[in-house]
């Protein structure tokens, strides 16, 4: 007979596009006891929850809350309560996530219209009103920041674009909440989700959402069900609205984990927050630029919390990764797509921004590449 042993998980660096390090306190918070979900004190925990979030995503929205699910969940909910089949829907693709709004909203029967960029660059209000020019759309969807470009979307004037012909605005913030700006309702936002693996670091598990009541009114009118049961705001609402029917039993220590989390990013202050994760990613690049590497977007609209760095020719990929892992213990990522064997991907977010990190990345780098 065999004896189990306890896991022995190293403390890796993380710094790929997720998950980023957890803060010893978010990881302190998921062992307290267990309540129930509908248990007066875990009501109450939801209440803050959802003031958190809606002071990260910067918004008054009454409808937002963490789907219980991964940011992959909440980019479905995002879809599936606002779809219904035939519907037009305009998505910008210019990334892996692009492609994968494009799956899911086909899947819920809309009728895809694809804008297409090279992987790396950004759309421009003007593109968007050339698309829509060609006829109406349920909604536009848009990725903010491209985990697999490192692409940062500019969003001024693209709500009055999109609003003007009717449509619904959707955001993905994914790789920017909490590591910079997401100005929901200065920018016209209808819909926009994230995860909580990412700037807010925290362990994956949750999907924060936001809906305004514009988008709120269309998921009203539907002339048929939301077509997927676990997701549907209309249910969901219920149980993070003032009756708190039950729904589904919610994941309590993820819920003890996002709301630790949401409290250091309130006792930093968002400004703060931005400020230290723009200044470990020019750190990074300046010291990526002199190991002789380039990055792969252009400073104006280039990602702070995730950066793209071309390879130098004769590096292998893989090889450097490994090498980085088990010699240095620190995790980055490779290309996605046609990005494949191309770049690495570089994540400073959250509790992973931090400038030793950034310090001892580069050295690493320095040593394996021979830079």
């Amino acid at each position: 007979m065999t004896t189990q042993t306890d896991f022995d998980m190293p403390e890796r660096i993380l710094l790929g596009p997720g998950p980023s390090m957890v803060h010893p306190r978010v990881l302190r918070a998921m062992s307290r006891p267990l309540v129930g979900h509908l248990d007066p004190l875990f009501l109450q925990l939801m209440n803050e929850v959802q003031q958190l979030l809606r002071y990260v995503f910067q918004t008054n929205n009454q409808l937002t809350i963490p789907v219980s699910g991964t940011g992959s969940a909440a980019m479905e909910a995002a879809l599936c309560n606002f779809i219904e089949p035939g519907d037009s829907v305009v998505i910008g693709v210019n990334g892996y996530f692009g492609n994968r709004l494009c799956d899911m909203a086909g899947r819920y029967g809309a009728t895809v219209r694809r804008l297409e960029k090279a992987w790396g660059e950004v759309f421009t209000p003007d593109e968007i009103e050339a698309e829509l020019k060609k006829g109406p759309a349920r909604l536009v969807a848009l990725v903010h920041a491209e985990t697999s470009t490192g692409a940062l979307q500019p969003m001024e004037g693209m709500a009055e674009v999109v609003h003007r012909y009717g449509a619904l605005l959707l955001i993905d913030c994914v790789t920017s909440l909490g590591g910079v700006p997401v100005k929901v309702d200065e920018w016209g936002v209808d819909i926009a989700y994230s995860g909580t693996q990412k700037c807010l670091s925290c362990p994956p598990g949750l999907g924060p959402l936001t809906v305004n009541e514009q988008a709120r009114q269309v998921l009203r009118s539907r002339k048929t069900p939301v077509k997927n049961w676990y997701l549907d705001l209309t249910m969901l609402e219920r149980y993070w609205g003032e009756t708190r029917t039950y729904h589904h039993t919610a994941p309590i220590s993820m819920n003890y984990a996002l709301l630790e989390a949401l409290r250091l990013v309130q006792e930093e202050g968002l400004e703060a927050r931005f400020a230290r994760h723009r200044r470990h990613a020019e750190l990074l690049w300046q010291g990526l630029e002199a190991l002789d590497f380039s990055m792969h977007v252009p400073l104006a609209y280039r990602l702070p919390s995730l950066t793209t760095v071309r390879l130098r020719p004769g590096l292998d990929d893989l090889a450097v990764r490994k090498r980085l892992l088990n010699e240095f213990n620190i995790e980055i990522a490779g290309g996605l797509g046609e990005l494949a064997g191309k770049i690495w991907r570089i994540g400073l977010m959250g509790y992973s921004s931090r400038q030793e990190n950034v310090n001892l990345l580069l050295e690493a780098l320095r040593k394996v590449t021979g830079g």
